[in-house]
């Protein structure tokens, strides 16, 4: 008789995450007799800006944001899966790399998830919309302006989703796209480095819809397909579901406009890994399963069927997937290809979240007299959130 073994895991509730996963259980459990398995979900909320500790006491299987793999490996959260992975499987995972998403769950020497959803700040744009203003996307950040003036001029708005979450993501994007590569301990930002940052986004803000400062990426592409007052966002999250046909108005994705000479280059790197608990009793079990779900045959095939957006290399290349995406993963890919990998180590979460608040109050007031002050109080905020995590370890 086979061994009963029932793994629970959790995901983020977004049809992007749980789709594929709750589409795998069946044909997955159906070939292991006395397997079972089940996903439960939590908010983007809890996804980005929860804890772990608790997730990882009640779960086999977590997926996670990649900047929480340096507390991880610090406090032995997850299962190091470079213990596990045989050298085959390694190498087949670090060459399905789609730009840095490997590296990302990389750290002290350890994996601490494979990569198994994959995005970046991208542009999109309302295809329908944009055709009346312009033949292509902007490719330079002067033509993002440019086309906020133009549509200003019919009462409808450039958009840039800029709650505070949001605001450092693209700091990090207009730093990184310029050739200002935020370090991992201080000074963070040059002075120089982050007024040039703060001077796009206060462009940015003075064209952008009313409503950008209370939308996240998902709230911005909600009133994008609803409503016919945005037709393009040079920065926010991709999703991959909103490019679907079967959406009211569908959302076409695109390479972010460069910001430096380097093309569409410096999107701050999301994503997210499926991890193993350090507290499960199935650890191979749960293991072989997130092998499965993350290896290339599955990305590419019921992986974006069912709505995910992979993290494989394989899969933003097939034509097959492309065709199923309408398009997304092709013409994002550059974009994720050459995205900026924040830093993971532990203390950088803490430093981020602070960072956050006081950098987009900072915009709100629309002074740029203030900008040295900002960088000295963020460039004091991260000596002393690595300093305290380093204390603690």
């Amino acid at each position: 008789m086979a061994c009963e073994v029932h793994l629970r895991g959790l995901a983020w509730d977004h049809r992007r995450c749980w789709g594929p996963l709750d589409a795998s259980v069946s044909t997955y459990c159906a070939a292991r007799p006395g397997l079972t398995i089940e996903w439960d979900r939590r908010s983007l909320w809890e996804f980005g800006e929860g804890r772990l500790e608790s997730p990882t006491a009640n779960y086999d299987l977590i997926i996670y944001d990649h900047p929480f793999v340096g507390e991880v490996a610090r406090d032995g959260l997850m299962v190091d899966l470079s213990t596990l992975l045989s050298q085959t499987q390694r190498k087949a995972f670090e060459a399905d790399s789609l730009g840095p998403c490997w590296q990302s769950y990389c750290f002290d020497g350890g994996v601490w998830a494979l990569p198994i959803d994959a995005a970046a700040q991208t542009a999109s744009c309302r295809p329908d919309l944009l055709s009346r203003y312009a033949s292509k996307p902007p490719r330079a950040f002067d033509e993002v302006l440019a086309l906020g003036k133009s549509v200003a001029a019919d009462d409808r708005y450039i958009a840039w989703p800029s709650i505070p979450t949001d605001v450092m993501c693209t700091v990090l994007t207009i730093a990184a796209g310029s050739g200002y590569l935020p370090s991992r301990k201080a000074p963070f930002l040059a002075q120089d480095e982050l007024s040039h940052a703060m001077d796009a986004l206060r462009q940015l803000r003075n064209l952008a819809h009313p409503l950008s400062t209370k939308w996240n990426p998902i709230a911005c592409y909600d009133h994008m397909s609803a409503h016919d007052d945005v037709v393009y966002v040079p920065y926010a999250f991709s999703y991959v579901n909103y490019a679907s046909s079967e959406n009211q108005a569908p959302i076409a994705f695109t390479d972010i406009p460069a910001i430096g000479r380097g093309g569409a280059s410096g999107a701050l790197l999301g994503g997210a890994g499926i991890g193993v608990s350090a507290c499960s009793k199935h650890v191979n079990a749960a293991f072989d399963y997130a092998v499965f779900l993350s290896g290339q045959d599955y990305q590419s095939g019921d992986y974006v069927r069912y709505g995910g957006q992979p993290g494989s290399l394989g899969a933003w290349t097939s034509e097959e997937a492309d065709a199923t995406a309408n398009g997304f993963f092709s013409a994002t890919r550059q974009t994720m290809l050459n995205s900026y990998l924040r830093p993971n180590v532990p203390g950088f979460i803490t430093f981020f979240r602070q960072a956050a608040e006081l950098t987009s109050s900072h915009l709100a007031e629309g002074d740029a007299s203030g900008d040295a002050q900002l960088a000295d109080q963020l460039n004091r905020i991260i000596e002393s959130a690595l300093s305290d995590t380093e204390h603690a370890a």
